[in-house]
Parts: structure tokens; C-alpha cells; sequence
């Protein structure tokens, strides 16, 4: 491999793998929505 192919893949790990930690890292602070938007449909089937 080339430096330039092995740039492009540490690059391209480096933000595919710090996406995930980012999204993790963010779930463990905020786990739920608190609020949900009007007309969505209850879990027993019935319309808001």
C-alpha cells in the first residue's frame, strides 16, 4: 500500500470510529426523548 492509501484509511477509520464514540458518549448523557411532538399514535393503538 501506498502512504497516501494508508492516510486515506487511518483518516476514514478515525472518523468512522469517532462518530460512534460521539454517539455513544452522547446516549449515555441524554438516554430519551422527555417530550414527544402531538399526533403521534399511544402504545395501546388510540390517536392523541
Amino acid at each position: 500500500m501506498s502512504a497516501i492509501a494508508i492516510a486515506c484509511f487511518i483518516g476514514s477509520a478515525v472518523i468512522i470510529w469517532g462518530g460512534l464514540v460521539a454517539s455513544v458518549i452522547f446516549l449515555s448523557m441524554k438516554p430519551s426523548v422527555e417530550v414527544y411532538p402531538d399526533g403521534g399514535i399511544d402504545a395501546d393503538g388510540t390517536e392523541e
